[in-house]
């Protein structure tokens, strides 16, 4: 396929500004910085033009709209309807025989952001200009090339969007279930009202204390990212249920000092401190991995009677809706801004426990297979997103021309990741 000469952005596009006073149009929609994310082609919401007072942009159909200032420079969304944005945003409007759809596709270039970025001016509010990125080039692509990025590029964005949606979806899914779950239980037994809130009849509420074997507080040994035998877990780590072994650290302690740390399967790994209280009281259970960890010093950890409680259990009770809120109910504010919890309030926590271990991990089955949903979707998600960035720098750059891709065998992929 002949290359044509390179293109600039002006090329492409006119900048349209055209000033709108919201109050002569309040029914419009409006289009603010907050309804655009970054990497993202469409709009995540939108208000209406009565919720806002000065001067605004008017944008149509086919328009691109560009975030200008600094933190924003990779928001870009393409207009499906006609209505007023704020002035934050850039009106792009796509010249004739242009697809729009390629234009949103040249703003979120990793390149192209770098050249926005180095045209930012002012201190307090840096903001890039119509000026200086209608400058910028690009590869003289012919217009059925454009069409054949932007599809490419459109449907890897639908199928990471429509990903997101799942995982959204799963952990909608997951509230409810929690909800069900701990207020209903599994086998079908009328209700009674305690303390925090209903129950089937059969349970009972406990303290956590009675139902532990011990607390302990972590290490406060300083931690290093060079590798010993000795990984700890830190908050970065507990995930509602699940040790996350990313981003590990490791510490040198003698053998005596690492014994007394170290996590054995089941227990119990408590966030004691945290800015976010919704963090707080969080707790995963410690499977084996990463083999020989140890815990840090703003964790709790948790050695559970298993003949009485299922350790999955009480995890995924204190991740639900009542449990976070029984935590947040308890939590002492320190001066720093963060909150926190002691082995005393760990211990005074109230806890449903069904009446046999069966019970537990029939509950803590059905919340895994939705758990596991959801993960694979993250997985799907996070393979989409990398493609989806490499995709957009090689093709906008013209660094893989379209005619060298195997188009069916990447949309088949596509598909396949959106499924």
């Amino acid at each position: 396929m002949t290359k044509e000469a390179p293109m600039r952005l002006s090329d492409l596009c006119d900048f349209a500004a055209t000033p709108v006073d919201p109050r002569d149009r309040p029914n419009d929609v409006y289009v603010g910085l907050e309804h655009i994310m970054p990497g993202r082609f469409e709009r995540i919401g939108a208000g209406t033009a009565s919720e806002v007072q000065s001067g605004k942009y008017a944008f149509q159909p086919g328009d691109v709209l560009y975030g200008k200032l600094r933190p924003y420079l990779d928001k870009a969304v393409l207009a499906r309807d006609a209505g007023i944005c704020t002035t934050e945003l850039l009106v792009l409007r796509p010249k004739a025989g242009i697809d729009p759809r390629f234009l949103v596709c040249v703003v979120h270039a990793p390149s192209f952001v770098e050249h926005a970025i180095a045209g930012t001016t002012g201190v307090q509010h840096p903001r890039t200009s119509w000026n200086h990125i209608s400058n910028f080039e690009l590869p003289g692509f012919t217009p059925d090339e454009q069409t054949a990025i932007a599809t490419i590029l459109w449907e890897v964005h639908d199928a990471l969007t429509a990903n997101e949606e799942a995982i959204d979806a799963g952990a909608d899914l997951k509230r409810a279930a929690m909800q069900a779950l701990f207020t209903r239980g599994l086998r079908g037994e009328a209700q009674k009202e305690t303390e925090i809130g209903p129950m089937p009849e059969s349970w009972e509420v406990v303290e956590f204390g009675p139902v532990r074997q011990r607390l302990q507080y972590g290490t406060s040994t300083h931690c290093t990212y060079e590798r010993t035998e000795y990984p700890v877990l830190r908050i970065p780590n507990i995930e509602p249920g699940r040790v996350k072994a990313d981003d590990l650290k490791f510490a040198k302690l003698n053998l005596t000092e690492a014994q007394r740390y170290r996590l054995k399967d089941g227990d119990l790994i408590f966030i004691r401190t945290n800015g976010v209280i919704e963090r707080l009281g969080a707790c995963a259970v410690f499977a084996g991995q990463p083999e020989g960890a140890l815990f840090a010093s703003y964790l709790i950890r948790a050695t559970v009677d298993r003949t009485r409680l299922e350790p999955y259990f009480a995890a995924q009770f204190f991740a639900s809706e009542i449990g976070t809120s029984i935590v947040a109910g308890r939590a002492t504010p320190a001066a720093d801004g963060k909150y926190n919890l002691n082995t005393g309030t760990i211990d005074s926590l109230p806890l449903p426990l069904p009446p046999t271990l069966d019970e537990q991990r029939e509950i803590v089955a059905v919340l895994d297979a939705i758990d596991r949903k959801i993960a694979l979707h993250q997985r799907k998600r996070a393979v989409l997103e990398e493609l989806f960035k490499v995709l957009l720098h090689k093709l906008v750059t013209g660094e893989i021309r379209v005619h060298d891709l195997a188009l069916s065998a990447l949309a088949s992929a596509t598909r396949e990741a959106a499924a």
